[in-house]
């Protein structure tokens, strides 16, 4: 799963270059508004690409798929390296090493559930991860199931409590080695919890599952299967053309703040949005990043204005924040959009057309390369910066910036 990155020379655009560059380092676009990057985590890169180091650390990341942040901590989903990293407390320094790694024996195993971990320990390339009422959950993606840890742990190498979406510890077939149902997972990416219901974004089996009382720490199968016929069904758009009613690959889900859903269905450039949670399978009331709830083409070669492509990941509180993929920014709306309009920040390029892998000029703080994961706390947002294998934090309070 190793990530190439091509940089390429271009006229320098007078923004922000390289970590650690104070306030006179150059003028920063007025489409950053306050938002300034503040901490990086993992890659040392400015300039040219660092690749990850041959062996992991405490400090190093690896294509990076997924993130979360809350005031007592920092967790990110190592997933190249088949490791989740927890920082307790808010790491204030570039580079810091983080205080304990899961997935793995210690911080200098690598490869799928390696290590002497095996699959009952280890993990094969997490995504998603949240902390709900203490406890952590990670999406498991390609050992399809969904870990559950009773407390955030203090120590490497601690085992998870419990195990969806597969018959015990040890298997990790997709589907649980059969046909799909309400309690199987085919690539699960994106988890969340939102106004205390528990979402799965199955993305191998194109749907969203939905428990309405919160993590089935029981095994029950979900309440909700959205985005197909039924809980056997696992056709791309559901055998179909593109609707309000399908996904291609639906990566990630946050709320709206006022009792709905909104979808990263990313194959299809898209987010479809729910106004309340739905408690059936049903069409999205809205849709963003197309024309209309029918559509799902994609133009790289053409103004990114309006457009969304391959967007992985979205986070919202307070409005809503949208990791937009393969044209390698992250926009930022003060209110959840129910049309077209335009966001009130947009991050890591010069303006809203551009889309540029490092803005194809060079790897600086302020640039990004296929961000993959996005949480958002208050005034704080951690970007899965994936390409260029780092965490970084941006701060919308934070005086001067880089």
């Amino acid at each position: 799963m190793r990530v190439q990155v091509i940089t390429e020379s271009a006229p320098h655009v007078g923004i922000v270059t390289g970590a650690g560059a104070g306030a006179g380092a150059g003028p920063v676009p007025a489409t950053y508004g306050p938002w300034r990057p503040r901490t990086i985590l993992g890659a040392r890169s400015s300039g040219g690409l660092l690749l990850p180091d041959a062996k992991p650390t405490a400090s190093a990341l690896y294509a990076p798929r997924g993130v979360w942040l809350d005031d007592e901590r920092l967790i990110a989903s190592d997933t190249g390296n088949h490791r989740v990293l927890i920082w307790h407390g808010r790491p204030d320094r570039d580079g810091a090493p983080a205080d304990v790694v899961l997935g793995q024996p210690d911080a200098n195993s690598e490869g799928p559930a390696a290590g002497g971990a095996g699959p009952g320990n280890g993990m094969f390339l997490p995504t998603g991860v949240l902390v709900d009422d203490g406890r952590l959950v990670v999406s498991d993606a390609w050992h399809h199931r969904i870990l559950v840890w009773d407390r955030v742990p203090q120590r490497t190498g601690t085992a998870p409590d419990h195990v969806l979406g597969q018959p015990g510890p040890h298997a990790v077939e997709p589907n649980a080695g059969a046909d799909a149902t309400a309690t199987t997972f085919y690539w699960p990416f994106g988890v969340a919890v939102v106004d205390g219901r528990f979402y799965v974004c199955d993305t191998g089996n194109r749907r969203i599952l939905a428990w309405s009382d919160g993590i089935p720490l029981d095994g029950r199968g979900a309440d909700v299967v959205l985005g197909q016929p039924d809980a056997r069904s696992r056709s791309e758009n559901r055998g179909g053309a593109v609707g309000p009613d399908s996904f291609r690959w639906p990566h990630a889900i946050a709320g709206t703040g006022d009792g709905g859903i909104v979808v990263a269905d990313a194959g299809n450039h898209r987010l479809l949005r729910w106004d309340a949670h739905p408690r059936a399978d049903r069409p999205a009331d809205g849709v963003l990043g197309q024309p209309d709830l029918h559509t799902a083409v994609e133009f790289p070669y053409v103004s990114q204005e309006g457009r969304l492509r391959f967007p992985y990941a979205v986070a919202s509180g307070p409005g809503l924040a949208v990791a937009d993929t393969a044209n390698n920014r992250v926009l930022l709306w003060d209110e959840v959009p129910t049309a077209a309009t335009a966001p009130a920040a947009v991050l890591a390029q010069p303006d809203l057309a551009a889309a540029g892998e490092n803005r194809w000029e060079r790897i600086a703080a302020d640039t990004l390369c296929w961000p993959y994961g996005l949480a958002r706390w208050g005034d704080e947002l951690a970007i899965a910066d994936s390409g260029n294998n780092r965490i970084v934090l941006w701060d919308a309070a934070a005086a001067g910036g880089r």
